[in-house]
C-alpha cells in the first residue's frame, strides 16, 4: 500500500464520527460535504467561465478543484452511511488521537484534486471498497 498524505476515508470517517458519534453528527458532515461538492463546483464553474478578470478566474478553477475534493469526501460519507460502515472503519482506533492529527490534515482539502487523487489511489489500494 503507498504512503499518502491523508487517508481520504479515515478522513471522512473521523469528520463523521467526532468524539461522540452521534447519528446527528453523522447527517451534519455527509450533509456538508455534499453541499461543498455541489456549491464549489458550481459556484467555481460560473466564476471561471464568466468573470472578467483573470483573477476570478483562477478562484474559480480552485473552487472547482477544492468542490472536488470535497466529493470524494461525500462519497466516501455515503458508503461509510451504510449500516455499521463507520464503526467498523473505526475499530480498533483511537479516536481522540486521530482526531487530533486529521484536524492539520484538513488544510490539504483546499489544494485543488489533491484527496481526489488520493482518493482514487487508495480505492485501488482497498480491496472491497
Amino acid at each position: 500500500m503507498a504512503v499518502a498524505l491523508v487517508d481520504v476515508r479515515r478522513l471522512a470517517a473521523l469528520d463523521m464520527h467526532g468524539l461522540a458519534g452521534t447519528l446527528l453528527r453523522r447527517r451534519i458532515i455527509l450533509a456538508e460535504f455534499v453541499l461543498g461538492a455541489v456549491g464549489c463546483v458550481v459556484i467555481g464553474f460560473f466564476t471561471a467561465t464568466r468573470a472578467p478578470a483573470i483573477w476570478w478566474r483562477v478562484l474559480g478553477v480552485w473552487l472547482v478543484g477544492t468542490g472536488l475534493n470535497y466529493g470524494a469526501l461525500a462519497l466516501h460519507a455515503v458508503w461509510l452511511s451504510r449500516a455499521s460502515a463507520l464503526d467498523r472503519e473505526l475499530a480498533g482506533v483511537d479516536v481522540p488521537t486521530e482526531l487530533r492529527r486529521y484536524t492539520y490534515l484538513q488544510v490539504w482539502i483546499v489544494v485543488p484534486l489533491l484527496l481526489v487523487v488520493l482518493a482514487l489511489g487508495q480505492l485501488r489500494d482497498r480491496p472491497g471498497t
